[in-house]
């Protein structure tokens, strides 16, 4: 893997209609945004060969919607993916590396925003990149980072919906 892409699930509803964390979905604002974010990434040729997703209803919707963006890409839905730490999305994506050049993980917080900053802080990135992924990773944010020959990550972009106007793609 010489890229990975951590996109953050988008907008979701409050609370489920069967109270259940796991079947919230998103939102009307929420499917926009998925969708818009999935052109985005596209666009900036952040496509990946294989999409990690979770399988909370909200990750897999986040997908659905944006995977048009990404023609190409295979899919797989994994259950280590939701209520994860950090370390457990680390061990996901070492069980799959395989061929794919860039893989994306769809998930959550605060899984996704730790990890990327775990990244960061162990390539001894740049501070004022390690700074803006600390700022936030609100939902529909995507974190790309490039991995040098030793494994080192570099940000390469950081994606936030908001500064991506509804023309956008």
């Amino acid at each position: 893997m010489h890229r990975l892409i951590l996109f953050r699930h988008a907008k979701t509803e409050t609370r489920a209609p069967g109270g259940e964390d796991f079947d919230r979905a998103l939102t009307e604002r929420g499917r926009a945004d998925a969708k818009r974010m999935g052109r985005v990434l596209a666009n900036a040729g952040m496509a990946p060969d294989l999409a990690l997703v979770s399988p909370a209803i909200r990750a897999h919707e986040t997908w659905d919607l944006a995977s048009p963006a990404f023609p190409p890409a295979r899919v797989e839905f994994r259950d280590g993916l939701y209520d994860a730490t950090p370390q457990e999305v680390a061990a996901e994506l070492e069980k799959c590396v395989g061929d794919a050049a860039a893989v994306m993980v769809v998930g959550h917080n605060p899984s996704l925003h730790e990890l990327a900053i775990n990244l960061l802080e162990e390539s001894c990135a740049d501070p004022a990149d390690i700074e803006r992924v600390s700022a936030g990773f609100p939902t529909s944010s995507a974190a790309a980072f490039r991995f040098d020959g030793d494994g080192r990550a570099c940000l390469e972009a950081l994606f936030h919906v908001r500064d991506h106007g509804a023309d956008e793609g």
